[in-house]
């Protein structure tokens, strides 16, 4: 008996397709797949025949270039590709490939109404596709495909011949990289088109391992809890979806009590886009009626705060880990804006294991290899302390870097100093992930290395290489949970959807993101980048004006989603009021490793069902069943640090500013009185990386200071 892609693995509509013994019941042939274009003179079909609802297996074309014996045939799917590809590259010219594609298109038979539905649609098509799929008696696949844009129904035709018939196994050892070759002359604006082609590929490829379970009667995984987002509403799916959902519609008195004590004191609040649900909820629609309210990433948090200050606030809140709140201290001094007070939400340390690595022993016997090896230059990650910035600067020079711009950075300081060597750290998984992508390059065209970076050839990447070094024992314990585990689960589950990872994420997740990168289903980089990218597709869904379902897979700390919701919202809102009437439908997965933890207060007195991490005992909150937060079992990815800045404590300190009776005292973000080893203030020391940070930003060239500096070090000899 055949097996039929179902509900339990994927949904899928009823049709009569798979009734049929094969999708195409063309003439043998021992001729080549396909010839050129002079071939296609035989008659035209009766159009009768291609009507919707009707899909005739028979072929009145009686030339070999279009007939291809699916289910007599033993040949290979790597040969039937490969002699796909001759075909087209034997077609000279990009017009004759494209009018080729086209002429395919007529042959593809027509779903009926019954198929094309919603549940058989392609993910991150700009027209819409549908795919069906079938393991047939002997377990080979069937598949049928659909679209309404006649150049895509070329490239399903393609597919499916070659594709169709075939083993689970062969299915599944294709790549998309096998389809470059292939060239019908898209380029440029019309690259969506083969990221179409490849889309289908991958969609057949899941429905592939979901069949070949169901035959083996393998249990399916259980879904990520997620947010599906409509303009009518949120629906939560799972319990921990559930509890973050509950604070996107925050109590109306908490948030007029945290407005009014903003205002009447003058304070302002930068916030990281980790914080907790709650708070995130509050803050949000507290931003309506006191301007002084951001959230955002950890660059954007301290320059926020000097325009807070501008505008006459007279303290600043911070709400992130101790480094964000030295920064905004240290910077606003450097702005000039001393007298303004800047509080931490904890008396205890709100630390990060990312900056916690940077300060070791460890870390400080990395420095002094990259100072002993001229010239040399430190990229170092924003996400440390304004200590290690200081100390790392005196033995080396030293830049700091986000996730958005370290590519650029590097690839700029390689260009713009002749035989440098850099030394990135503290984040082990960003550096492997930074020599990943460069490894690709490789690969890639001159011209496609220039769109990187305009300096920049294949020869050039292959010896920056050898001179690119990274720290190997450092990680955020957030994004380390997006292991093997998690990646299994992603590539049999959501494989079609879209993917969006940190470049913190271990190599297996950055790997996956970048695959789904390079058909245009996907995103690697900031905090800020994955929200961008998500309202640019929700926007183009929009704009397309048809029913969308659009999934995306949360690859970083599930704090992201209160920032995600409300811009997705806005979004859905502001189509919900025009003349549009296509229904979009935005879900927000939460990927959840069996590793996942949060944690309590560091003076719990018990340390009973506790995880120890290194130095520090994390308690592990009530988990995901009462949907109260994360726990081992199975729940959020999310930062134990930064579930410390809790509503509360906001509330606590912002009520009691100023702080006449010094109560606040241990809230304070204090200036450092330290010096480093040749006598410098360790604030002023320590801002010089984010300075020339600053400057990169606004030149996209390292600034003179620097430089000069690297070659300073060079001509010293250390």
């Amino acid at each position: 008996m055949a097996i039929r892609a179902s509900s339990s693995f994927f949904s899928s509509s009823s049709s009569t397709f798979f009734s049929r013994p094969a999708l195409f019941n063309l003439q043998t042939h021992k001729s080549p797949f396909l010839r050129t274009l002079k071939c296609l003179q035989s008659p035209q079909p009766d159009p009768n025949q291609l009507k919707a609802g009707h899909r005739n297996y028979g072929s009145p074309f009686s030339c070999s270039a279009v007939t291809f014996p699916l289910s007599e045939t033993t040949e290979l799917v790597p040969q039937k590709l490969r002699r796909l590809v001759k075909e087209f590259q034997a077609l000279p010219e990009p017009v004759d490939r494209v009018r080729r594609m086209l002429e395919l298109a007529i042959l593809l038979p027509q779903f009926d109404d019954s198929s094309r539905v919603d549940a058989n649609r392609v993910m991150g098509c700009t027209t819409r596709v549908w795919l069906e799929a079938e393991m047939d008696e002997v377990g080979k696949m069937r598949f049928a495909a659909d679209s309404d844009s006649e150049i895509t129904r070329g490239f399903c035709y393609c597919l499916v011949s070659i594709l169709d018939g075939a083993a689970p196994e062969e299915v599944l050892a294709v790549t998309t990289d096998d389809l470059a070759a292939i060239n019908v002359g898209l380029s440029g604006g019309q690259r969506s088109r083969v990221n179409t082609w490849h889309n289908v590929l991958v969609s057949m490829q899941k429905k592939t391992r979901a069949l070949v379970g169901e035959r083996e009667g393998k249990v399916p995984f259980e879904p990520f809890p997620s947010l599906v987002v409509t303009e009518d509403g949120i629906d939560a799916k799972g319990s921990y979806a559930e509890a973050q959902a509950r604070y996107l519609f925050p109590d109306e008195l908490k948030v007029e009590e945290l407005v009014n004590v903003l205002k009447e004191n003058k304070i302002g609040v930068v916030a990281h886009f980790y914080m907790d649900p709650e708070v995130q909820g509050v803050l949000t629609a507290a931003q309506k009626q006191w301007p002084h309210i951001h959230i955002s990433d950890s660059l954007v948090m301290a320059d926020s705060a000097v325009k807070m200050a501008k505008a006459g606030c007279k303290f600043i809140t911070v709400l992130g880990v101790d480094f964000m709140s030295e920064n905004v201290r240290a910077i606003l001094d450097q702005a000039g804006f001393a007298e303004v007070g800047v509080y931490r939400m904890s008396d205890e340390r709100i630390g990060c294991s990312l900056a916690d690595a940077a300060a070791t022993p460890d870390y400080l016997s990395y420095l002094e290899a990259a100072s002993s090896s001229p010239p040399s230059l430190h990229v170092i990650y924003i996400n440390t302390s304004l200590e290690t910035k200081a100390f790392a600067h005196e033995l080396v020079p030293t830049i700091t870097c986000t996730s958005s711009n370290v590519v650029q950075t590097i690839l700029q300081a390689f260009a713009q100093v002749p035989h440098l060597n850099v030394w990135y750290g503290p984040d082990s998984y960003m550096g492997a992930n930074i020599a990943e992508l460069f490894q690709q390059m490789i690969k890639m065209t001159n011209e496609e290395i220039a769109e990187i970076h305009p300096l920049h050839n294949r020869d050039s990447i292959r010896s920056l290489l050898r001179r690119l070094h990274y720290y190997q024992d450092g990680t955020c314990i957030v994004h380390h949970l997006f292991g093997h585990e998690v990646v299994r689960k992603i590539n049999e589950m959501y494989s079609d959807a879209f993917l969006t990872a940190h470049f913190e994420v271990p190599g297996e997740m950055f790997s996956l993101a970048m695959e789904a990168k390079r058909r245009g289903m996907g995103v690697v980089g900031s905090t800020q980048n994955i929200l961008d990218f998500i309202k640019q597709r929700v926007q183009e869904a929009l704009d397309r004006n048809v029913n969308e379902h659009l999934q995306f897979v949360l690859g970083t700390e599930s704090g992201m989603v209160t920032s995600i919701v409300a811009a997705v919202r806005g979004l859905l809102n502001s189509a919900k009021s025009s003349s549009r009437r296509a229904r979009v439908k935005v879900e927000i997965v939460f990927p959840v490793s069996s590793d996942s933890m949060t944690s309590t207060s560091t003076n719990s007195s018990s340390h009973s069902n506790s995880i120890i991490l290194g130095d520090a005992v994390l308690p592990v909150v009530p988990g995901v069943a009462s949907g109260e937060g994360c726990s081992i079992h199975g729940g959020c990815a999310s930062c134990p640090y930064m579930k410390m800045n809790s509503l509360s404590s906001l509330l606590k300190v912002c009520q009691n500013l100023p702080d006449e009776t010094n109560l606040l005292a241990p809230y304070e973000a204090e200036r450092f009185k330290l010096q480093t080893p040749n006598g410098k203030s360790i604030a002023d020391v320590g801002c010089e990386p984010i300075l020339h940070m600053r400057d990169f930003q606004a030149s996209k060239k390292l600034p003179e200071k620097l430089v000069d500096h690297i070659l300073l070090q060079h001509k010293n000899g250390r």
